[in-house]
């Protein structure tokens, strides 16, 4: 696609959408106008523009800077310094979505096809007022997102799950898969992690959750997250490590790294793709069976889908302590049941008992995160795994999110509770120096 081509569409706009970014843009007609004006001006292959090619970038930006001055506007230099950055980083970023991804508040973007662009904001999801040009647009968008850390999508293989450079999470998938046009998906992460102050400020959980959890995690409980997707897990599992102290050895494992440790002694492992030939591929499972090499204090992976459930939980019940990983579920009851098929997909042929035996002496805590109506995310439960009981695995409730209706605006009402059970770790918790205050409890 040209450049021409490409600024173009920069400046084409749907007549419909729920959301506009360039809404509270003061210059957002300004910048068209210029757009359409410096069409004119250039005649270069987009594919050859990066961020790294400083005398393109130059040439590029001078050519910007005259069709400014061309237009005589009474603006500051300032303000003509603002509008000349903003049109450069449109034409060298990542298309119609550079400026989403710029913008804070917007937490999720979806690429439906060249036509259709959603965003989540505040937990809603909208329709944007920006298009891409055409399929090959955005195909070149995400190649350019995969490329930048040695990935690669085309029709042998058109999945992939990639990372910017600030975190954010990409899930690509193009045709004949998708059958509309490539779809495109990231999900943002704040560039500072947040801390479990910011999850009590959203009410995702209240100061007594975060005071229990906070000893869980210190007291060496074995913790999975539970959830949907987009309840929050990652960000959730992000809070309950920043708990893990700083002199413990932390090894970490995910597809995509996004944990954001803050701790020092911290180990990071990431998975690897097959190659163009098939070969090659590092998955999760192989990457937990290493770090039992690692001599870890901590095994942190971001998410346990398949077989990998067997090797954490053996990793769990073989002293590694205080391990932590999320998994998809819509329950804690739902979380066990989640891991035995993930157990039986490792191969392994193991009776259901012997199954149920691991997970409920491996697994202490099971925390249930939920992304609501109203688009919030909270904790709605958190629940103790207590053994086995015949051929069932008994689970108690601690605290949950009692939810009592949605008001007039669509917000959620109700409230956080103790259920009235005291936890049986609390012993564990006082072996490890830990004791809990009882106001906790009432």
């Amino acid at each position: 696609m040209s450049l021409k081509q490409r600024l173009e569409q920069a400046s084409t706009t749907p007549k419909t959408g729920k959301f506009s970014v360039t809404a509270k843009d003061p210059f957002s007609e300004l910048k068209t106008k210029i757009q359409n004006k410096v069409i004119g001006d250039l005649d270069i292959d987009f594919t050859e523009i990066s961020e790294d090619n400083e005398e393109l970038k130059a040439e590029i930006q001078m050519i910007i800077a005259k069709n400014i001055e061309k237009e005589s506007l009474n603006l500051t230099s300032a303000q003509k310094k603002k509008v000349q950055e903003e049109l450069l980083n449109e034409i060298i970023g990542f298309g119609p979505i550079t400026s989403f991804l710029n913008d804070s508040d917007v937490t999720e973007i979806m690429v439906n096809g060249p036509k259709q662009i959603f965003v989540e904001k505040n937990g809603k999801l909208t329709l944007a007022n920006a298009v891409f040009k055409d399929n090959n647009h955005v195909l070149h968008v995400i190649k350019k997102i995969v490329g930048a850390i040695g990935r690669r999508i085309d029709e042998s293989s058109p999945m992939v799950d990639a990372r910017l450079k600030n975190g954010s999470r990409v899930n690509a998938i193009i045709p004949p898969l998708a059958i509309d046009g490539p779809s495109l998906t990231i999900r943002k992460f704040a560039e500072d992690p947040f801390l479990v102050d910011d999850l009590v400020g959203f009410g995702t959980l209240n100061s007594k959750m975060a005071e229990l959890l906070r000893a869980c995690v210190e007291g060496r409980l074995n913790i999975i997250v539970s959830g949907g997707t987009g309840s929050g897990k990652t960000t959730t599992l992000n809070v309950l490590s920043s708990f893990i102290p700083e002199d413990e050895r932390i090894v970490t494992i995910e597809d995509a790294a996004e944990l954001q440790m803050i701790q020092t002694h911290v180990v990071r492992l990431e998975t690897r793709p097959p190659n163009i030939e098939g070969k090659g591929e590092v998955a999760i499972r192989d990457l937990v069976k290493n770090s039992l090499r690692m001599r870890p204090d901590r095994i942190v992976v971001g998410e346990v889908r398949s077989g990998e459930a067997l090797d954490m939980l053996q990793a769990m019940n073989t002293g590694h302590d205080g391990s932590l990983t999320t998994a998809h579920a819509n329950s804690p009851r739902d979380m066990l049941s989640r891991l035995e098929t993930m157990v039986l997909m490792s191969g392994m042929n193991l009776p259901i008992r012997a199954v149920r035996d691991q997970v409920s002496s491996a697994v202490d805590l099971i925390v249930q995160q939920s992304r609501l109506q109203d688009g919030s995310r909270k904790i709605t439960y958190i629940t103790e795994v207590l053994g086995m009981e015949g051929d069932v695995i008994i689970l108690q409730d601690i605290f949950k999110f009692n939810q009592r209706g949605i008001d007039s605006k669509g917000k959620v009402i109700g409230e956080f509770e103790f259920t009235g059970i005291i936890p049986r770790f609390l012993k564990q918790l006082r072996n490890h120096g830990i004791e809990l205050p009882q106001s906790i409890f009432q």
